[in-house]
């Protein structure tokens, strides 16, 4: 197919239209051009095809598929190899159902515990985020169909995501949140990236041409096309110029009229509009080409490979005594709902229609089951199965605490009491507090494992397979541990803690942790020796001196100079995983470069000095180390005094002269409310937008027999979707007219006429 002789053929009105979707799944059909309709769906851990109603939430059902742990869990793999395994089997099950693009994976940086989507995230950390996404990509594409990394960028909280401002210094914004999206486009190299709901430094992702165009396109070499994610559009106009190509979902025309006006008058180029169009038909075609082929869907080995991703992703937290793995001799009770209603997966955009799911009851028919804490009176091994349940944790908003139910810590706590040998199987998407740690002996985190989870469970538990997954995450003690704890969860996000992210910061202002980045343990034990580093490639022996085979995870921290530079005190630069025997020993290499070393400053460059490469099995269990000098750059460096010696949270003060401007919070004043203004903001300030809250709030509630429960996160997701999402969003995605939304925002503004006027005006 020659695109430019078709785009040569198209009309303006038709090259713009192309850019928005048809409805809530499809781009348009133009049959007069040969040009066919395109699907796309989520899918970051497994498909989610609707067919009949839709919606971007997950609340209706969607056609069965394989359910993969999610990625608060492969991100404990450390495993890039399993992660592309995973997406080349999504890849497939996309093939099989005709959609051209599945939308993930999500590589957004778990910068606070309490994100409400964090188990859609893999890490704290860039490489890792980055290598385990590329992975994923690779997975997915080797199919022909196409990914799409997400959400592009800054997108770390829930709360007012739809209008946020994500407001960091510039090292911040290369150093830690734009890494993982880099690593992700250059080694996965996905056909399509999909732009964030929120602003950056006060600019929508969608109209960003830094981001878009200077970064992605032309510093990263992508050369694929952008959506945006739903409703996500802010100026059509500026969109088309910062290289946002596809507009969804479609059915409202959002600023078609006002593009074609501005080429018209010459504010826009069509060249901007042919380069997206190009972009958009390039992705309809190649999907054409994939659903030619003839793959063949083994969904009963994608069970498989969904049980193996959960076994290896599965993390060993504390195990006092060797009390794991169990024997089957030994008299074992299950206690939890958990165990026989697993909590696998997470609800939103990712929620999944499993065409299998089995329960640990299932998987261990013969282990007795009870929710009676004293049924652990008379077994000599109680294992309990708790967490978090769907109410604390989804898309849509965030969590207030990091709090486990207290039903949860109730049973844990009783069945401890009675019984001293007791395992906690934790189902959670992330880190939570753990009041009971010191009182238990073993605890297997799980995550969130997908379909196959109470097999992997049984597996784990009883030895058939030896725990190796790493926390991807530290785990705080207290959530007030945490550095933005106290700042966290306002509309406009500021990322006063600059580069101290997770372990970056507890290691650097010496907070103990509950768990530490990188922590888990196994069956068997490992010991490193032999630490070297030629040519650019640390290796190191590593051997396993237990009993049993068993995987390690090998990692590298780069410890920077004692020269006074604001950096953290240790990072993440290179890791694998090895396969050992009982007494088998590995050379391992790991590969590290010049970025390894490098800060941002206009650009990479390596400061002079001399470097600490330590290694180990987790960031706090380093016990072999090297060091190399790097003849760079002097460096001056003029922050304030926080950032060297950072303890507690920084002051606005601090934060402010980091980011060299002053920050003033949003206020919202009636006569200044805009598109970008939610309806859950107005309401107290406009009776026409309180109306429109209960009408809001009404309809919603008829999808839950009437019944306005914000304590269930079904209907705490939608309102928040709805209501709180901008009014341009509103009329992308909710299909209003919009001389109907801009009539009520005058009103809301004091100008009734006005508003009137507009709404009788219907154009």
């Amino acid at each position: 197919m020659n695109i430019k002789n078709l785009l040569s053929k198209m009309s303006l009105e038709e090259k713009i239209a192309l850019c928005s979707g048809a409805d809530f799944w499809h781009t348009k059909t133009m049959e007069q051009h040969g040009i066919p309709s395109m699907m796309v769906c989520d899918g970051p851990h497994g498909l989610r095809k609707q067919e009949n109603e839709t919606d971007m939430l997950g609340i209706n059902l969607s056609v069965p598929a394989t359910s993969f742990p999610t990625a608060v869990s492969t991100g404990c793999s450390w495993n890039t190899e399993l992660l592309e395994e995973i997406g080349e089997a999504i890849g497939q099950e996309a093939v099989a159902n005709k959609i051209g693009v599945v939308l993930g994976p999500g590589a957004n940086i778990k910068r606070n515990p309490l994100c409400g989507r964090n188990f859609e995230y893999f890490s704290e950390d860039p490489l890792l985020t980055g290598k385990l996404a590329a992975g994923l990509i690779r997975g997915i594409e080797s199919t022909g169909i196409g990914s799409s990394l997400k959400h592009f960028a800054f997108n770390n909280q829930e709360y007012k995501r739809f209008s946020s401002d994500s407001i960091m210094d510039e090292r911040t914004m290369r150093e830690i949140y734009l890494t993982g999206f880099e690593i992700a486009v250059k080694e996965g190299k996905p056909s399509t990236v999909m732009s964030a709901y929120n602003k950056i430094n006060g600019e929508h992702c969608s109209d960003s041409k830094m981001l878009l165009t200077d970064i992605l396109r032309n510093e990263w070499g992508f050369d694929g096309m952008v959506l945006t994610d739903w409703g996500g559009m802010s100026n059509r106009i500026k969109g088309f110029k910062s290289g946002c190509d596809l507009c969804m979902p479609g059915g409202s025309a959002y600023m078609e009229k006002e593009a074609l006006a501005a080429v018209k008058d010459g504010s826009l180029s069509e060249q901007d509009i042919d380069c997206s169009a190009e972009r958009i038909l390039d992705k309809i075609f190649a999907a054409q080409k994939a659903f030619v082929q003839k793959i063949s869907v083994n969904m009963d080995a994608h069970h498989t490979l969904a049980r193996k991703a959960a076994e290896e992703s599965a993390v060993l937290l504390k195990n006092d005594d060797d009390l794991l793995p169990l024997s089957t001799d030994s008299k074992i009770v299950f206690i939890g709902e958990m165990a026989k209603e697993i909590r696998y997966q997470g609800a939103g955009s990712s929620h999944i229609n499993p065409w299998k799911l089995t329960n640990v009851t299932d998987s261990c028919p013969d282990i007795p089951y009870s929710n009676d804490p004293e049924a652990a009176r008379n077994a000599e091994i109680a294992v309990v199965f708790a967490g978090l349940t769907p109410a604390y944790e989804s898309e849509g908003f965030d969590r207030d605490n990091m709090k486990m139910p207290e039903m949860h810590l109730e049973l844990i706590e009783k069945v401890a009491s009675i019984n001293p040998n007791t395992v906690v199987v934790l189902l959670c998407g992330s880190a939570v507090e753990m009041p009971w740690d010191d009182k238990v002996k073993s605890i297997l985190y799980m995550g969130l494992p997908g379909q196959a989870g109470g097999e992997a469970i049984a597996n784990l538990l009883f030895g058939k397979v030896s725990p190796s997954g790493k926390l991807a995450e530290s785990w705080p003690i207290h959530y007030q541990d945490c550095v933005c704890s106290t700042y966290f969860g306002k509309k406009d996000a500021h990322y006063r803690e600059g580069l101290y992210v997770g372990y970056r910061y507890y290691s650097t202002a010496k907070i103990n942790v509950r768990y530490p980045f990188g922590h888990g343990l196994s069956y068997t034990s490992f010991v490193y020796s032999n630490l070297s580093l030629s040519n650019g490639t640390v290796t190191v022996d590593v051997r396993n001196t237990g009993k049993q085979a068993a995987k390690e995870v090998v990692q590298l921290y780069v410890l920077p100079p004692k020269d006074g530079l604001y950096r953290p005190a240790k990072e993440l630069k290179s890791f694998t995983k090895v396969f050992l025997l009982p007494g088998e020993c590995k050379t391992v290499s790991l590969p590290i470069h010049e970025r390894s070393f490098a800060v941002w400053q206009d650009n990479w460059v390596v400061p002079s000095g001399v470097y600490t490469i330590s290694v180990g099995g987790s960031s706090e269990n380093l016990p072999l180390s090297i060091t190399t000098e790097k003849r760079g750059e002097k460096i001056k460096d003029n922050r304030p005094e926080w950032y060297y010696h950072p303890s507690s949270a920084p002051s606005q003060q601090d934060y402010e002269k980091l980011i060299e401007k002053s920050v003033v919070a949003p206020s919202l004043i009636k006569g200044h409310f805009t598109m970008d203004n939610t309806v859950m903001e107005m309401k107290d300030y406009s009776l026409i937008m309180k109306i429109m809250y209960k009408a809001v709030e009404a309809t919603i509630a008829k999808g839950f027999a009437g019944k306005k429960d914000y304590s269930n996160p079904e209907f705490r997701m939608l309102m928040n979707s709805a209501a709180d999402s901008s009014l341009s969003g509103m009329k992308i995605s909710g299909g209003m007219k919009n001389y109907v939304l801009e009539g009520m925002l005058a009103m809301a503004n004091g100008h009734f006429f006005k508003g009137l006027g507009l709404m009788m005006k219907k154009a």
